[in-house]
Order: C-alpha cells, then structure tokens, then sequence
C-alpha cells in the first residue's frame, strides 16, 4: 500500500461534494429568455383540503356595497372554496368526488342576499414576495351569468394585473376576456382601467365556459404579456407594476350592472385545475438562498424551461400538464407545497445518479486506500 495524494483525495472530495449538491433547476426556470429563481405550483384536481396547502389562504372578509362599489357588498368565506378532487389519484380527467368538474370549486352563491352580501369564493397565496414572473391557472369559468370571475397579481388597487371574465358577456357571437391593468390613473377614474389605456377585451376563438383552458400572464419590469392555451393575447407596456405581490384567484359578484352584473339566479361555479408560477422573489432570504444553491449556472440543466401549453388541459393526456414539483430533484431548496422535504439554505434532494456517483467513488477511494 502506498500513500494517496493529497491533492488526489481533494479532487475525490470535490466530486462527491458536487454529486450531493448538485440537482436540476438549481439556478431557476426559464420562459423565454427570462430567468426566475422560485416557483410555486398546485395540483387542484388531487388536492383534497384546500386547508392542507400552505401555499393558499382561503379567505373569510365582508366588504360593505359602497366599498364594493356595486348594489351589493361581497361576502367572501371559507366554505365558497370547496375541494372537488379526481375519484382516483391515478386519473387526470373525469368528474370530482362530489360530482362534476374536478378541481377547486369556486362559489358565487344564487339569489338575492337578505343581508346586502352576496356568497363568494377567494384565495391567494401566502408568498407576497412575487417581484416579476409568469403566471398561469387552468381553469373552467361559469357559464351562468351575473359574475365575475378572476386571475391576478396583486398588491395593491393601484398596481394589479387583471385577467377577468363577465360570465353575462358569454353569448353565442361574443366569448370575452377583459385584460387590465389597474394603476394611479385608473383610480383617478373611479378605477375604470378602460380610460387609461391599460384596459384591452379581447375575444377568445373558444367558449371558456364550456372546457378548461390554461389562462396566463408574464410580467417583466417593461411589459405584461397576455395569453390563452399558449397563444399571445395583448402585451401592455405602461402602468407595468414595480414591487412585489401575491397571486388571487377570486369569484365574485356585487351587482355592478356595468361590470359582474347579478346576483346569479343559482350557484355560479368557476373550477382551477392547477396554478403555476415561476417567478422571482423580493425576499433578501430567497435571494441569498438562491444565490447559495445556483454555483454553475453554465451547467447542464442548471436552469429548466419552463414547458409551454399549447392545446386546453382537457382529457387524460393534455390536462396532466408538467409540474417540476412532482420531479424528485427539480425543486431543491425551493418550499414547494407537497414536497417531502423542504429546505431553507441547502438544496435536500440528491438524484439517483448522484447516488450511484457516490457511492462509486466511495468505493474507489476505499479501494485506493486499502491497496
């Protein structure tokens, strides 16, 4: 037997350091040209208890109908958001546990409310930290009218990004989506966004009452771009948001005959699929947790495109759409919802390959040692 090398032993340790750490995604995900460093994503059609994911907050408020600015106020409650998961954990189509769509079910209650306040349904997400990013929601909104179902980023009533649907527009010749962004100059107009600029309707070439489709938004420090099933709606490039916000999805009516019109005669149900956000955060600890973790951002697969939906998630094959979080190794050191372990600092998830690596390794230095 011989002595090893010091600088032998240095590079083994060198490798195995690299093969423990190493995973894929670790520098972020990629749309387009632009890079985000987090992500969250959720599964609706097989999350049981909406309670149980700590990326949501259903939310319980009341807004008086002069707040609402509407004949009604709004009512939003934990009991509008209901859980309607897949019969089975395998299947990625089909009816819900309690009947029809599979999702999240969002409620707006029917009738005209004894109190002034009309039932609706509201979540966001508990991350506020959402500085710039791409956002997108499968979703079927309903088809009966006298709501408003919506998908935004949020900070505050002068800096929001607005997808939203009038489910008493839906006609036989008019199936719109209203895009807005809401700023100083819309509140200045009674937050009317349409005489600001910053407020485009545009006609949809399917009926989003009738199937689920993926709606999205990408937002950059110059612009927000717009789209349905992968295909670019509108890009808007004044009243572009500065600061960090979290994500709501909302359904809700307060009888504005100009805007959600309603009440609704019955239950109006809006039903998610998933929601997906690949975005960058204003956290001083995410950025230092990314910074930790991102140590060759040349490497192969070090940052993942983020996969484009180009057909509505309807049916086994097209709704099961990509999620990195239900990859072993794609979402180290990121607190995805869902994942066995989550880190703070240091990426928990070592592939199979690092492990075959290591232990390869270990038994060539132990070869070395003993020879």
């Amino acid at each position: 037997m011989f002595p090893v090398p010091l600088s032998l032993l240095s590079l083994y340790i060198t490798f195995l350091t690299f093969q423990l750490v190493q995973a894929d995604c670790e520098c972020g995900y990629t749309v387009n040209s632009a890079l985000y460093t987090d992500i969250i994503e959720t599964d609706f059609l097989h999350l049981a208890n909406i309670t149980n994911d700590t990326d949501w907050q259903p939310q319980n408020y009341t807004v008086t109908p002069e707040l609402a600015r509407g004949p009604f106020g709004k009512n939003a409650s934990i009991s509008n958001v209901v859980a309607n998961p897949l019969k089975s954990q395998y299947d990625w189509a089909g009816d819900g546990v309690n009947g029809g769509d599979a999702g999240l079910q969002l409620f707006v209650r029917g009738g005209v409310p004894q109190d002034g306040l009309i039932p609706m349904a509201e979540l966001a997400t508990a991350r506020t930290d959402m500085l710039y990013g791409s956002f997108r929601a499968g979703m079927k909104v309903t088809g009966t009218p006298g709501t408003c179902g919506a998908f935004f980023w949020y900070l505050n009533d002068t800096q929001e990004i607005d997808m939203e649907f009038l489910s008493s527009e839906f006609n036989a010749t008019s199936q719109p989506v209203n895009l807005v962004l809401q700023s100083p100059e819309s509140e200045e107009a009674g937050f009317n966004a349409a005489n600001t600029g910053t407020f485009q309707v545009h006609q949809l070439n399917f009926t989003p009452s009738e199937g689920f489709h993926e709606y999205r938004f990408d937002w950059s420090p110059n612009a927000v771009d717009f789209y349905a099933d992968g295909v670019l709606l509108d890009t808007m490039t004044s009243a572009v948001p500065t600061a960090p916000g979290h994500i709501t999805l909302s359904h809700w009516s307060n009888g504005d005959p100009n805007w959600s019109a309603g009440p609704p005669t019955e239950d109006a149900i809006l039903t998610v699929e998933y929601l997906k956000g690949y975005f960058n955060s204003s956290d001083a600890a995410r950025q230092q947790d990314w910074s930790t973790r991102c140590i060759s951002p040349s490497a192969v697969n070090a940052t993942c495109p983020v996969p484009e939906v180009t057909q509505a998630p309807n049916g086994n094959v097209s709704a099961h759409t990509s999620f990195f979080s239900m990859q072993a190794n794609e979402t180290g050191n990121q607190t995805v919802f869902g994942s066995k372990k989550k880190s703070e600092g240091i990426a928990l998830e070592i592939s199979r390959t690092g492990v075959l690596a290591l232990v390869l390794m270990l038994s060539s230095v132990v070869g070395i040692l003993l020879w």
